[in-house]
C-alpha cells in the first residue's frame, strides 16, 4: 500500500536499483552473510556432511539415513522446480511488463470462470 507513494510507475528493475542505492539490499546481503558463517567454518574444517548442513536438526530427521536421503532428493527437486517457476515469471515480466497476477486477470472469461468455480463449489 505504501509503495505507490515512494515509487511512482517504476518497473521492477528501477525498484531494484533504488533499493541498492538506498542501502536496503546491502543490509540483507550482510545479514544473510552472517547466517553463512557456521557453514563456512565447517567447510574450512572439512566437516561438512551435506550441502549447507550446519548441524541444526531439532526434529531428528537424520536418524533414518534412507528416509533422509529420499527427503534430500525431494527437496532438491522441489528447489529446482521453484527456480524454474520464478525464472519463468521473471522472464514473462521482462517480456510483457505484466506480473503473473496482472496477466491472469486479463485472460478472457477469467472472472466468469472464477465465478463459476465458486458457484459450483470448486472454490470457496
Amino acid at each position: 500500500p505504501f509503495m505507490d507513494k515512494w515509487y511512482k510507475g517504476e518497473k521492477m528493475w528501477g525498484l531494484h536499483e533504488a533499493a541498492i542505492k538506498s542501502g536496503a539490499l546491502w543490509q540483507v546481503l550482510f545479514f544473510v552473510g552472517l547466517l553463512e558463517i557456521p557453514f563456512l567454518l565447517k567447510l574450512a574444517n572439512g566437516t561438512v556432511d551435506g550441502t549447507g548442513d550446519i548441524g541444526f536438526d531439532p526434529l531428528g530427521l537424520k536418524d533414518d539415513a534412507e528416509e533422509f536421503a529420499a527427503n534430500q532428493l525431494k527437496e532438491t527437486k522441489n528447489g529446482r522446480l521453484a527456480m524454474i517457476a520464478i525464472s519463468g515469471m521473471t522472464h514473462h515480466y521482462f517480456l510483457t511488463g505484466k506480473g503473473p497476477i496482472e496477466f491472469i486477470t486479463q485472460i478472457p472469461n477469467f472472472k466468469s470462470c472464477a465465478a463459476a468455480a465458486v458457484d459450483t463449489g470448486l472454490c470457496k
